[in-house]
């Protein structure tokens, strides 16, 4: 097994520094690429500060701009935010040859598309992960607790590419399995975002504020909503699994902030097109009504528009 791959990883953030850490103390010659010119200085500087439960300790990795990438990557890993992606994989198109295997772990739909602008479906391999990531200082990051991935490629088959990406991965410590199912995995880690982002980002509440039966009732219908697009596309999602990951979070995970609430808050641009109005967008081009689904996406849009001295303080 080649324990010396050149990897790429797009987005130096929680989640992106994390996945690069963890890759770089296998012997993989890793670099994370970002357009943050204060985080990057730190990471070349200082390292990674990782803290799992493994313990704490520092891990280098290098940490570039876009325009430094000096030739085709063995595997690259993209984790910017849905409306990142277009802007992100051009700019690192240096970074893939005929041989990289792209992965993409991001929340939401369409990223594999946009990616395919730039690769070859064979190439390409999509993905799920429910592991915690969080970003403390520029370059502190910490992850607590179990989680999954699951990986299959965008030609419905078990290419080198998603074995590559699975080796590699499995290599550093990830419980991840190459799984036929990963595009019903896919949508049900959307559903529960789909259910719970929007309405924690409009009530400016964490999850423990949406414990109550009026905000379960409206997840409820709003999973119920991309069931009903994803059983159009033939695609099985599980509804017992996605219940019973909303309950755990909402039961569990009290304080937790949402990302879409933390955008807001932060007055950053969301994720919300890559989910409710992803879930949205299909089901009218499917004949699937989704009107809850869109409602947050315009609710949504609508908050991140408010001029900032227009925004009542939380």
């Amino acid at each position: 097994m080649n324990t010396n791959l050149g990897v790429v990883v797009i987005g130096a953030g929680a989640m992106g520094c994390f996945f690069a850490a963890r890759l770089a103390e296998t012997g993989h010659r890793v670099s994370v690429v970002d357009v943050d010119a204060a985080r990057l200085a730190a990471i070349a500087g200082q390292g990674l500060a990782l803290e799992d439960d493994g313990g704490a300790r520092t891990v280098h990795v290098g940490a570039i701009t876009a325009a430094q990438l000096s030739g085709p990557a063995d595997l690259l890993i993209v984790f910017t935010k849905g409306m990142h992606t277009a802007s992100a994989i051009a700019a690192a198109s240096a970074a893939i040859g005929p041989d990289t295997a792209v992965v993409t772990l991001q929340n939401g739909l369409g990223n594999a598309e946009v990616i395919a602008h730039h690769a070859l479906p064979r190439q390409i391999v999509f993905g799920v992960t429910d592991l915690p990531a969080d970003f403390h200082t520029p370059n502190r990051v910490s992850s607590h607790g179990a989680g999954k991935i699951a990986l299959w490629s965008m030609i419905d088959a078990a290419t080198p590419a998603v074995e590559r990406a699975h080796a590699a991965l499995t290599l550093a410590g990830f419980a991840a399995t190459i799984d036929p199912q990963t595009q019903a995995r896919v949508w049900e880690k959307l559903a529960f975002n789909a259910a719970l982002n929007p309405l924690a980002a409009l009530l400016g509440v964490p999850v423990g504020g949406l414990n109550t039966p009026e905000a379960r009732s409206l997840a409820a219908r709003v999973v119920d909503e991309v069931c009903a697009v994803a059983a159009k596309l033939g695609i099985a999602p599980d509804r017992a699994q996605i219940n019973a990951r909303i309950d755990h979070a909402l039961r569990t995970h009290t304080l937790h902030k949402p990302s879409m609430l933390q955008d807001v808050l932060a007055r950053r641009a969301t994720e919300v097109a890559f989910i409710n109005g992803a879930v949205a967008e299909r089901g009218e081009a499917h004949g699937v009504p989704t009107p809850l689904n869109r409602m947050l996406a315009d609710l949504v849009r609508v908050r991140e528009a408010v001029p900032e001295g227009l925004a009542v303080a939380g």
